[in-house]
């Protein structure tokens, strides 16, 4: 029988609120980084199934929530497609060369890549509870391109959208690359065990109105198609951040069957704009949630009555931070807990 969560995203609204956090399972929690330590790098982590199932249900055993959300990283899949990657230390994630001075055709692509991250999915399936939604992930088209033409995440996205405006023909075809090799990676995910998954466009807040509609809107709907012919019962969150005034188009022309809003967004017009029964996802602030105390439980308040009137699942508007201390999230989970909408 499907749990909570999945029963949510699919449309069904129940006075109990399901929950899950963005980055729910990484480096606020101390066992984390015991396994971090023991298993050296980010990607060594990744890549190491075993260990990447056990981060990805250490916050359901302290939190039980309603989801699990798969340990990996988005850029798997530049990864796959031959881009090297490396996480150093301090700095990030490097991918080389950036396509600034190389192009796809030149990758030798690795699709085997992606046999680690299915065998996680297969493992925490296998190991959490069936109430509990196993939820798989990537990033959008948009937000991988920008790491892949600049080999390195960036502040305003200078390289990535000047490419897109100098040579759209290239651009497209590494967005139109990017997307085939995301259905393929998240049909995978699917047919391993994950009941929903959620695209992450975690840089679109930084395109133009018409630029959001080619480079976000059109390939994150053609994703969504692409899953509903293979797999139509699995639901898909988008969450594409930053979106602001954008966020209903997104939800209408994506085909998306759930929206993720992040903190910027006012709980109230999201419940006005977005359509009408659409389950939406969000959207404490992180810094919030890092502050704690009575401010904080009085915004989750306020989001849970703004959402009451729709099928809605607590959640941060971006990733829970390395420095969140774990009452506060004990202290979230009780007041969501105890919400009866």
């Amino acid at each position: 029988m499907p749990g909570l969560l999945l029963d949510t995203l699919r449309g069904k609204r129940d006075d109990k609120v399901p929950m899950w956090l963005m980055r729910q399972a990484g480096r606020y929690l101390p066992e984390y980084r015991a396994l971090r330590a023991e298993k050296g790098g980010f990607l060594d982590l990744v890549y190491d199934s075993e260990a990447a199932a056990e981060v990805t249900v250490q916050p359901l055993r302290r939190f039980g929530f309603d989801g699990a959300i798969l340990f990996s990283d988005i850029l798997i899949v530049p990864h796959a497609m031959g881009q090297h990657l490396e996480f150093l230390a301090g700095e990030g994630p490097k991918l080389s060369p950036p396509l600034t001075e190389a192009r796809l055709d030149q990758f030798t692509s690795h699709p085997e890549r992606f046999e680690a991250v299915y065998e996680t999915v297969r493992r925490c399936r296998a190991l959490i509870d069936p109430a509990v939604t196993m939820l798989g992930f990537a990033g959008s088209p948009w937000t991988v391109a920008t790491y892949m033409v600049a080999g390195e995440g960036s502040r305003d996205q200078h390289a990535t959208r000047a490419l897109a405006y100098t040579d759209p023909a290239r651009f497209q075809s590494i967005i139109d690359a990017i997307a085939a090799s995301t259905i393929g990676y998240l049909r995978g995910q699917i047919d391993a065990g994950a009941e929903a998954v959620q695209l992450f466009d975690s840089w679109s807040g930084s395109l133009a109105p018409d630029e959001f509609e080619r480079w976000v809107i059109a390939p994150n709907a053609a994703i969504v198609a692409a899953l509903g012919e293979s797999h139509p019962d699995t639901p898909v969150i988008g969450f594409p951040k930053g979106a602001g005034e954008k966020l209903p188009a997104y939800a209408r022309e994506t085909g998306v069957g759930a929206v993720g809003v992040d903190e910027t967004i006012d709980p109230l017009w999201a419940m006005r704009e977005l359509p009408a029964g659409m389950p939406v996802q969000g959207n404490l602030d992180p810094l919030l949630l890092l502050a704690g105390g009575d401010r904080m439980l009085e915004r989750v308040r306020l989001i849970l009555r703004s959402f009451a009137g729709r099928p809605h699942v607590f959640n941060l508007g971006h990733g829970i931070g390395q420095f969140t201390p774990i009452p506060h999230v004990e202290a979230l989970v009780a007041e969501v807990r105890g919400w009866q909408g």
